[in-house]
């Protein structure tokens, strides 16, 4: 008889981290002391707290392991399994403090969960995502089950209509009313097509569900196809994902062999099959008919709109495309009724959204809250602040596509609204978030080569105009740039923002816009002054020995990868401005703080 199980997060950050050799040094040991009878090892999706994986849950007691290594296994077993202590050096600190946890810490009581209400995330973390019985357990499936035999196709579109749930991808776009304008065109093929080419830096949230609970993704494609009669799907995922496509196809093959994909499924009459489509990383896939061109084997580049994809889509034929995230919601909202989802969020934007926590935070990892969370809240209070007694500076919302909240915006309820009436959006959930010690130039000149290097080339707009963009942030960041730059920077980031094909192009100047907006000063002071004032560009930034500091201890000198150091033992020294290459060897190395960055 089963009395435990031991719960460990097989998402991609835990494995990367060493979580698979846990599991085998878990089996190993729980073998050697007779437990296998009663004691069960699942393997799970990511639970969440990222930065503390590998992580490690016992039930039933539910107590929760932190940075577990295959050292610690044998301990957990022989003192927790077999003699009921609890191995308290290994349970997670909360309180942010030195001080000793006593007793059992369980995930749920932790600050980073306390405030979260998990509807997309619900069984990651929970089940074992290779095993559709564990998700049937879960309510798996039933969704589907119940729409089949209880609803028509227009009581699906209504129920998705009136819960409010908005497109999760960046966009916003309503969801039921997508379905609602698909449903009515007439073709002898439909399609359902799930967006899980996840590009932006620092997001993950579409890769999470679909390691921890795939099976949820494919129920929802299913009863979409139902609603606005589709027989067929595609999930477009980058190849990247590899954990994600080996347990997105386990899942597909197994909800065949239970009759829920294929012919007749439920003994209704319909039909629904479901494929598996890889991308080679193309940012520019992300967009929906980019994305559709891919998956009919071209070369990934958009379509003009209208036609829409709705009308027409994928093989020219009427198509619904939403990404993973948003078809995660949609059991949800059919089993617990659209009032109830609705009863979360905002106003114009309801049910929860989930953000990919990263940069200068604490808590780095998955957290889903409602919308109309501030900011302040998810990152102080999930978040845990900012480390090392850093100040908060900036939040950057919606990757490349996106924009950044200042410090002074910190209180911003978070929803498609506000963040739109600021000058940012929601985008796909990445959230990055800089310290004082972040020069937000360089920040947009970051996200600004990313989209150069992502532009398909289609539109001269966003091919030319995004290189002359970096162009005139590569002239500021090297202190040659003049405040009439300043003013060309803003009039280009326009014209390509109204003048681009597809989403890529017209959101690409919106970091500059953003950064010119709330930190005008910083880019005034690389061009006036020619300093950066978080000394992140190098070409502004000098580094400088004070003598009274000095000891002459030489450490810095020979530590100096270009001898730009000069001075004998226990005199001061001084750096040759000429060689230095401003690498910041010196004072990294420096013991007595006598070096500066000016």
């Amino acid at each position: 008889m089963i009395r435990a199980q031991v719960l460990i997060c097989g998402g991609t950050g835990c494995t990367s981290s060493g979580s698979r050799k846990i599991q085998d040094a878990f089996r190993t040991s729980i073998e050697n002391n007779g437990l296998a009878d009663e004691v069960k090892l699942v393997q799970t999706g990511c639970f969440g707290l990222c930065e503390l994986g590998p992580v490690v849950i016992v039930y039933p007691d539910g107590t929760f392991y932190s940075r577990v290594t295959p050292e610690d296994v044998e301990e957990i077993v022989t003192e927790h399994l077999l003699k009921g202590r609890i191995v308290e050096r290994l349970v997670y600190n909360d309180t942010g403090k030195d001080e000793k946890v006593v007793g059992n810490v369980a995930l749920g009581d932790t600050a980073f969960y306390k405030s979260q209400n998990r509807v997309v995330l619900r069984n990651c973390g929970v089940i074992n995502p290779e095993s559709i019985d564990e998700y049937i357990a879960m309510d798996g499936y039933a969704a589907l089950g119940k729409v089949l035999t209880e609803w028509t196709p227009e009581d699906v579109i209504k129920c998705v209509t009136d819960s409010g749930l908005r497109g999760r991808g960046g966009g916003g776009f309503p969801t039921g009313r997508k379905w609602a304008l698909c449903a009515p065109n007439k073709a002898p093929q439909k399609y359902v097509v799930c967006n899980a080419d996840e590009g932006d830096p620092g997001a993950f949230m579409d890769r999470s569900v679909l390691e921890g609970d795939p099976h949820c993704v494919i129920e929802a494609m299913a009863i979409a196809g139902y609603a606005i009669g589709a027989t067929e799907g595609y999930v477009y995922v980058r190849a990247e994902y590899p954990i994600a496509v080996k347990r997105l196809q386990i899942a597909i093959d197994q909800a065949h062999e239970y009759g829920l994909l294929g012919k007749n499924i439920f003994d209704s009459g319909f039909d629904f099959d479901l494929h598996i489509r890889l991308g080679a990383g193309a940012f520019v896939c992300g967009e929906e008919t980019a994305l559709m061109t891919s998956i009919e084997g071209n070369r990934g580049e958009p379509r003009p709109r209208p036609p829409y994809p709705a009308v027409k889509g994928l093989y020219n034929s009427p198509t619904v495309e939403n990404n993973v995230e948003t078809f995660a919601n949609i059991p949800q909202i059919i089993l617990r009724g659209p009032e109830w989802f609705a009863s979360m969020g905002t106003e114009r934007s309801k049910g929860t959204k989930v953000f990919a926590l990263g940069g200068k935070i604490k808590h780095t990892g998955l957290v889903e809250i409602p919308m109309g969370t501030t900011l302040r809240h998810i990152i102080e209070d999930i978040g845990g602040g900012i480390p090392n007694g850093k100040k908060f500076k900036a939040a950057q919302t919606g990757g490349p596509s996106g924009g950044c909240i200042p410090a002074s915006l910190i209180d911003t309820e978070v929803d498609y609204d506000n963040l739109t009436a600021i000058g940012c959006m929601m985008g796909s959930g990445g959230l990055i978030v800089m310290d004082e010690d972040t020069c937000m130039v360089d920040m947009a000149k970051f996200f600004l080569e990313f989209t150069v290097d992502e532009s398909c080339g289609k539109c001269t707009p966003c091919r030319v105009g995004t290189k002359r963009l970096l162009e005139m942030l590569d002239k500021i960041t090297n202190g040659n740039g003049t405040l009439e730059d300043l003013d060309r920077l803003e009039e280009l980031c326009l014209y390509i923002k109204q003048n681009s094909l597809c989403g890529l192009g017209q959101t690409a100047p919106n970091p500059v816009l953003a950064t010119l907006k709330f930190f005008r000063d910083e880019y005034v002071a690389h061009v006036v002054d020619k300093k950066c004032p978080a000394g992140v560009c190098k070409n502004l930034v000098s580094y400088k020995i004070i003598a009274d500091k000095c000891k002459g201890c030489t450490k810095c000198a020979r530590n100096c990868p270009v001898s730009a150091i000069e001075g004998s033992v226990k005199n001061p020294h001084v750096i040759d401005q000429s060689k230095c290459i401003k690498c910041g060897a010196c004072m990294s190395n420096c013991a007595f703080g006598a070096i500066i960055k000016e």
